[in-house]
């Protein structure tokens, strides 16, 4: 599992300087038009919803980015709670900077709030039983780094990055394969030959595939998909811990507990990051 993604300085500034070329590209020509180049302003950013908060940092960078001079005054820090009228920072900066900046400082926090306050329902369903919420690859192509952050920030965990940290056979490869034993044997050649050191989960979609895992081992984790509650409970039973266990497929924040309460250690939920609304945020000049 990829607790801690890769998140280094060097991605936030190219993310920032990509973001900004593709909106700005040779000039924000109205506040050219409109603003001295030397005038300065302060703005606050105001939160218009309830929820977590994510994305603060990123937003204090892209300001600087533009305005190395600017003064940020931050009030409410990445994954605290937030309520309608909350002014989570205020900022004084080069005026035109700051309008530059406002589209990516509001789309990417409304973005990552919304996911972090999803993460956070979420966790807080089952905070109290012996699981953890894992998000997964349905991210947006380019931006799951931001998305993974807010799920972190929300208080759910991340699993796989991408394709090359974990071995995960799933039905098309079992398909593909001709079958779920052969599946498991060839990604454990596969293993040994390049000396990877990766975990491997197979997802299996019924109890005779189940039994066929069992029978031949050689795998991390079980991913049970879309098993209804009854069954889950007795596929849990049924692995007894030889491996660990995990549920995927369709569950929300209202079955979540009741899957949580069968005993599986991890539960993967796509709707983190692909079904969080936008949190409604908006940054204003006052001054």
């Amino acid at each position: 599992m990829t607790d801690t993604p890769p998140l280094s300085e060097t991605m936030i500034t190219e993310f920032i300087d990509r973001a900004l070329a593709e909106d700005v590209r040779d000039g924000d020509h109205t506040s050219l038009a409109c603003i001295p180049s030397t005038a300065r302003h302060r703005a606050k950013l105001l939160i218009k919803d309830a929820g977590v908060v994510a994305g603060v940092e990123l937003a204090q960078q892209s300001i600087i980015r533009g305005d190395p001079e600017a003064q940020l005054q931050v009030f409410i820090e990445d994954g605290r709670a937030v309520d309608f009228g909350d002014i989570v920072f205020e900022v004084d900066c080069n005026a035109r900077a700051l309008l530059r900046a406002e589209r990516l400082v509001l789309n990417t926090m409304q973005r990552m709030s919304g996911i972090a306050t999803l993460s956070n329902r979420f966790a807080f369903e089952v905070e109290d039983l012996p699981v953890k919420v894992l998000d997964t690859r349905k991210t947006t192509p380019l931006i799951r780094f931001l998305e993974k952050w807010a799920v972190r920030l929300g208080g759910c965990t991340n699993y796989r990055y991408g394709l090359y940290d974990r071995f995960m056979i799933k039905d098309n490869h079992v398909d593909a394969c001709g079958g779920i034993r052969e599946a498991i044997e060839r990604v454990n050649t596969y293993k040994v030959e390049k000396q990877l050191d990766l975990p491997i989960t197979v997802e299996v979609r019924n109890l005779n595939e189940l039994d066929a895992v069992l029978d031949h081992g050689q795998v991390d984790r079980i991913m049970l998909d879309n098993f209804e509650v009854p069954l889950l409970r007795e596929a849990v039973l049924t692995i007894d811990g030889r491996f660990e266990s995990e549920a995927s497929g369709g569950i929300t924040i209202h079955t979540i507990r009741k899957v949580a309460m069968t005993g599986v250690e991890f539960i993967s939920v796509g709707a983190l990051t692909h079904s969080a609304q936008s949190m409604d945020i908006s940054l204003k000049i006052i001054a």
